[in-house]
């Protein structure tokens, strides 16, 4: 069995962002009919004083055949299509914030299982200015500090946008496939050093644990970049990182930064992002 997959991989998933930019194939719309049962399910947890995420998929189980066709859709494009989708057609003027967190979180829990957010236990995370900056803990998206690109912890995180920011709030994604075809190309001598575990700081572990950027298992490509806790895991585990491994971090940024590479993208107001943390 190959551990270091060292072909190019050709997949839907090694998508490249100026060339899918203009294409609508990556967003879903729900239905008027999936919106309307989406509206009875969340209406019933406000009838029960139940508000997300202090409920699970029982109290708001919906076994609507076009609603579970829909979820497979979004599942399948996850797993299997770009590694991630825009989902339109929720009106935030509508709902309230709560109402919202409903039914986001439903839709949630009809694709899989809540994880905590971070060291707090949270299962929702608001993406706020109210960290404080000083604490190696907090996490960047409770500040206004730029967010660099990252995969976060669990399969697949979400984004629910509830109002534009004043200023910024762009979403800028890449295909981990796209930046390893071309490390593959354009650096092979060093991707073994993308597939040999580096300490992360894991934000709930008590202590740093050992993760691998690159791994092949399967047939499929997973990636987990986090530089800021690989470093900080590192740093925790007064492990320094080797010369070399720090090439291999900057190769990384470098190429996963180029311009023609990411798909930038300004949610609207009720649109829901979701990305698979191994592609996206």
């Amino acid at each position: 069995m190959n551990t270091i997959l060292k072909e190019k991989i050709t997949e839907k998933c090694a998508w490249i962002g100026s060339e899918i930019a203009n294409k609508t194939n990556w967003i879903y719309h729900l239905s008027p009919h999936v919106l309307n049962i989406l509206d009875a399910a969340q209406a019933k947890l406000e009838a029960n004083n139940l508000v997300a995420p202090h409920f699970v998929k029982e109290d708001a189980l919906i076994e609507d055949p076009e609603f579970l066709f829909q979820i497979d859709y979004i599942s399948n494009e996850l797993e299997n299509g770009y590694g991630f989708i825009v989902i339109r057609g929720l009106d935030a003027n509508k709902y309230n914030e709560n109402q919202l967190a409903n039914i986001y979180y439903i839709l949630g829990l009809h694709m899989g299982n809540s994880v905590t957010q971070n060291t707090r236990g949270d299962l929702i995370g608001y993406v706020e200015n109210i960290g404080d900056k000083t604490q190696k803990m907090t996490r960047v998206y409770e500040t206004n500090d730029y967010l660099p690109y990252h995969a976060d912890l669990s399969d697949v995180v979400g984004l629910l946008s509830i109002r534009k920011a004043k200023q910024g709030g762009l979403s800028s994604i890449v295909s981990s496939s796209t930046v390893y075809n071309r490390i593959l190309e354009d650096y092979p001598e060093y991707l073994g050093y993308f597939y040999h575990p580096a300490w992360y700081d894991h934000l709930g572990e008590i202590e740093p644990s050992l993760s691998p950027i690159f791994s092949y298992f399967e047939g499929k490509l997973a990636c987990r970049y986090l530089r800021y806790y690989i470093e900080l895991g590192h740093d925790r585990r007064q492990i320094p990182l080797s010369q070399v491994q720090i090439d291999a971090l900057n190769i990384f940024d470098k190429v996963s930064q180029e311009s023609s590479l990411r798909l930038d993208m300004m949610l609207e107001p009720g649109d829901i992002q979701f990305c698979n943390n191994y592609c996206v």
